[in-house]
């Protein structure tokens, strides 16, 4: 099996149901929706289909599952950045680079296939990003606010709707095979383009002292 050390934080428990669950995505993010099989699970985890059985009724089950794990990983993680102590700037890098991580694991492969094969799964990924995005950028938005680093004349409700859409879109597998880039590619592009617009110079300028770049730290540590 590949190494999977760098493979994105999920708050999964030691439970069996944990276990299969963790295995499961190194698989997917191994071989891809389709070429998961319980067979294949069942192998890696050295326990009987049956036993898998009892905690999930399908493949399905299992990656949905998954996706609402991660869903609220990231949702945990960036609620404790916005929490402690920090700058704007610090916030946003921390909150970017938390979010380039999972996109980082993913391929384009990855979600032209689960386009292909699971569409209604490839739906809930849009849906992890309607519920995320609002909740994380929009405190962080707020709090750029407060500290004169993002324009006070913006509707912060467009603005939120405008980004989500951007990301889904530059993520439909047909975006990202016209262009040529990765998921996190695409984000980063997305990203940069997004905060040239919102920020205050006091803002750009802040964000360039801190990270060394023109627009925000990119997520890739």
């Amino acid at each position: 099996m590949n190494d999977f050390s760098s493979t994105p934080i999920i708050d999964l428990d030691d439970t069996t149901a944990g276990r299969i669950l963790r295995t499961a995505h190194e698989l997917m993010l191994r071989d891809h929706y389709s070429g998961l099989t319980m067979d294949a699970l069942a192998y890696a985890l050295g326990m009987s289909k049956k036993t898998i059985y009892a905690h999930f009724e399908s493949k399905d089950a299992i990656a949905a599952a998954l996706i609402k794990a991660i869903g609220a990983t990231i949702r945990r993680r960036i609620g404790e950045v916005i929490a402690a102590p920090g700058t704007f700037p610090q916030k946003l890098g921390a909150a970017l680079a938390i979010v380039g991580s999972y996109f980082a694991a993913l391929s384009p492969g990855f979600l032209q296939d689960l386009q292909r094969f699971a569409p209604h799964l490839h739906g809930e990924i849009d849906k992890l990003k309607e519920r995320n995005i609002p909740t994380v950028f929009g405190r962080i938005l707020a709090f750029g606010r407060e500290q004169g680093m993002v324009r006070d004349d913006i509707d912060v409700a467009f603005l939120i709707e405008f980004w989500l859409q951007t990301i889904k879109g530059v993520h439909e597998p047909a975006s990202l095979a016209r262009t040529g880039l990765t998921p996190k590619a695409a984000f980063d592009k997305a990203l940069d383009l997004f905060l040239r617009g919102i920020l205050t110079p006091k803002g750009r300028a802040q964000i360039a002292r801190e990270h060394g770049t023109s627009g925000a730290r990119r997520g890739d540590d």
